[in-house]
């Protein structure tokens, strides 16, 4: 059986994208929730995974060309399901999108079905309904704010309608692939309500309006490219207000230029305010407007997961330096060696190293305990998170099995997950299972600093900046070296300020003297 896979919603109303990249080819046998194309939004480079295991038949778009959310991306051939098992034999689209309920009096309730959110997601925490029943909602709207373990994600409406049932409560847990909500709609068999008749007029302007009209045409949804919606959202521009000379009145970069330079910018929010309501004193000042920006995506998720932390876990910070010259030169003597077999050798392997040594000693700071505080698990594996500043905001991907790996093996995953989060294309499984973490804020030159715990774990230590300083040597000469200052942050409740001193201590002993490693290498 052919079956077309359906390019789901992938957040925020986006209704197109760039194929950037086909991971498979016409001919391939793929299973389920393999990565089968790359896609770049206006946001971000998304991976979408299969939803069945088949043969692809068909590709529908080139490399380069404009995917559109809610059409085909490709066919696959899988195998046809027998009534014995129950099961739906539905297309992917129907899966995808929304299932037909009931028909009563030229109204039509169906469900959406959550679609799916990315590299194989099966469920999220309904954070926040964005409307509530008998709400009349349009096309594209936010209906919804859903959690992953990764992102916050808001999920539009597909269809104009009234809103009849929400299938869950805020906190609850939804299914990818199950009912979010239940809308009703004006019945396809019917004859269309003067608002859809009035929504089918506009289009129709749209399409039949001259490319050299004076004045801006509403558009709806327009069609435009990722790069020209995010000139238009870097220039608080209604992108639908923008009158499109790309063929079917596709807005393009020219377009978009041409309405900026002409000063027909949106007000933002704060500009409305100041022509709606009396001046305040601050306006009267001078100085410049406020502006007012949605939290979302990676920052949201990073926000709430912060939050978490600190309320929950009673955190303490132990500050120290570490005198790093001798591992600064030994790196510098195996970085050609190294990258003549094509390793990038930073310091962030020998600290990982030396960490899932000390910790051999130290267990606790690589373990859990469970909310109410009457069990500490010892955790088995050391994976130590980095914490990397990515374009979409702060990721923390995790090396697994620091214990067991040589600092080559770690090198090669350190530089794999870097250029992932910074492509934005980090998966799922290298943000779980994170044991331990290290933020390098001496990247960005600050010294000190009180880290958060990445929850559920115990500790994080922030590296500082390398500096030259002055130390006296054993004739008590003055002498220049390498000194780095180290922050942790520990989960009071299991790890006391002794406990922490010692580990620490052994981690620089390793750190200071990298020789010191190799009698406890196994």
């Amino acid at each position: 059986m052919i079956q077309e896979f359906i390019l789901p919603d992938i957040g925020e109303g986006i209704v197109e994208c760039e194929l950037v990249e086909w991971l498979v080819k016409e001919g391939d046998i793929i299973s389920e929730d393999q990565p089968v194309a790359d896609v770049m939004t206006d946001k971000a480079l998304v991976q979408i995974p299969a939803m069945h295991h088949g043969k692809v038949v068909k590709l529908h778009y080139k490399q380069g060309e404009i995917a559109k959310v809610h059409a085909p991306l490709f066919a696959v051939e899988i195998e046809a399901e027998t009534e014995e098992t129950g099961t739906s034999t539905e297309t992917a689209e129907t899966q995808s999108t929304t299932t037909p309920a009931t028909t009563t009096a030229g109204k039509r309730s169906k469900d959406f079905i959550l679609p799916d959110i990315g590299e194989g997601i099966v469920e999220c925490e309904l954070v926040e309904w964005l409307v509530k029943e008998g709400d009349w909602v349009e096309e594209d709207q936010p209906v919804a704010d859903v959690m992953t373990d990764k992102a916050l994600v808001q999920i539009p409406c597909m269809d104009q309608g009234r809103i009849s049932k929400l299938y869950y409560k805020q906190g609850e847990i939804a299914k990818v692939h199950a009912p979010l909500f239940e809308i009703e709609i004006e019945d396809d068999s019917q004859p269309a309500a003067p608002v859809a008749v009035a929504a089918n007029a506009a289009a129709e302007t749209v399409q039949s309006a001259p490319a050299a009209s004076a004045s801006p045409v509403a558009q709806g949804k327009a069609l435009a490219s990722p790069a020209v919606r995010r000139i238009a959202r870097e220039h608080n521009v209604d992108i639908s207000q923008v009158q499109g000379s790309g063929k079917d009145g596709r807005v393009l970069k020219a377009d978009m230029q041409a309405y900026v330079d002409a000063g027909h910018q949106n007000p933002t929010a704060a500009e409305q305010a100041a022509t709606s309501a009396p001046q305040t004193a601050t306006a009267q000042t001078g100085g410049k407007e406020d502006r007012v920006e949605a939290i979302r995506g990676i920052k949201a998720a990073m926000a709430k997961q912060m939050v978490n932390s600190v309320s929950t876990i009673p955190h303490f910070t132990y500050a120290e330096d570490m005198d790093i010259t001798d591992l600064i030169a030994l790196r510098k003597k195996l970085k050609p060696g190294m990258e003549a077999k094509g390793v990038k050798l930073t310091l962030m392997p020998f600290f990982m190293k030396a960490m899932a040594l000390a910790i051999q000693e130290y267990p606790v700071l690589n373990s859990r305990i469970n909310d109410d505080c009457t069990e500490l698990t010892y955790l088995g594996s050391v994976n130590i998170g980095m914490a990397v500043d990515t374009p979409i905001g702060l990721l923390v991907p995790n090396v697994k099995n620091v214990q067991d790996l040589s600092i080559k093996e770690i090198a090669q995953e350190v530089s794999r997950l870097t250029e992932a989060a910074r492509a934005g294309r980090v998966s799922q499984d290298d943000l779980k299972g994170g044991t331990i973490s290290i933020s390098n804020i001496g990247a960005l030159g600050g010294t000190v600093a009180t880290p958060i715990i990445n929850k559920p774990e115990a500790a994080i230590v922030a590296l500082g900046r390398t500096q030259s300083l002055p130390r006296f040597d054993a004739a008590g000469a003055v002498i220049a070296r390498d000194i780095m200052q180290v922050s942790w942050s520990g989960d009071h409740r299991i790890i006391d300020g002794g406990t922490i001193a010692r580990f620490c201590n052994l981690w620089k002993e390793y750190l200071e003297d990298p020789t010191a490693m190799l009698v406890d290498l196994h």
